[in-house]
């Protein structure tokens, strides 16, 4: 895993509007907000240089899953990509402050959930997490049991 003071050597200061750092990537398949279902997302703002990985990522679970089957596990519910924050409950920058890390199904992988309840721990998903792995990121449930819905690049 990346650490705080790596993300500011690589990626930079975070900036309230991510204007100078932020790109959109087109969603290859069909999501929707998470707070909000009647809301279609069609695109993620995320860093520049994590465009390629995060594209990469959501096509290999595409390919993987289908757009049904994508839609069946929750994987197409948005919680999140670049959001100008810190860390909830904590001092040190969300790494959604840099739009490095994107969260999928937040409700149903809740940040204290561990392994026992979260629907990202189950066997239908690990695929999805190890396209995410592929493609330089990680995931914080496999690595540290809680905050599965939250997958952010690793260096």
């Amino acid at each position: 895993m990346i650490s705080t003071a790596e993300l500011f050597r690589k990626y930079g200061t975070p900036a309230q509007n991510g204007a100078p750092y932020l790109t959109k990537v087109e969603i290859p398949f069909a999501m929707i907000l998470a707070w909000d279902r009647s809301i279609s997302v069609h695109s993620i703002s995320c860093h520049k240089l994590v465009a390629k990985n995060m594209k990469a990522a959501l096509t290999g679970i595409l390919k993987e899953y289908g757009p049904l089957k994508i839609q069946q596990l929750g994987i197409n519910i948005y919680g999140g990509c670049f959001n100008y924050r810190k860390m909830r409950g904590g001092t040190d920058w969300s790494r959604h402050s840099w739009g490095v890390a994107i969260d999928l199904d937040p409700e149903r992988n809740q940040l204290h959930e561990t392994h026992l309840t979260a629907r990202f721990a189950k066997p239908d998903y690990k695929k999805m997490i190890d396209i995410f792995y592929d493609n330089g990121f990680v995931s914080l449930g496999r690595e540290k049991d809680y905050d599965w819905m939250h997958f952010e690049i690793g260096s």
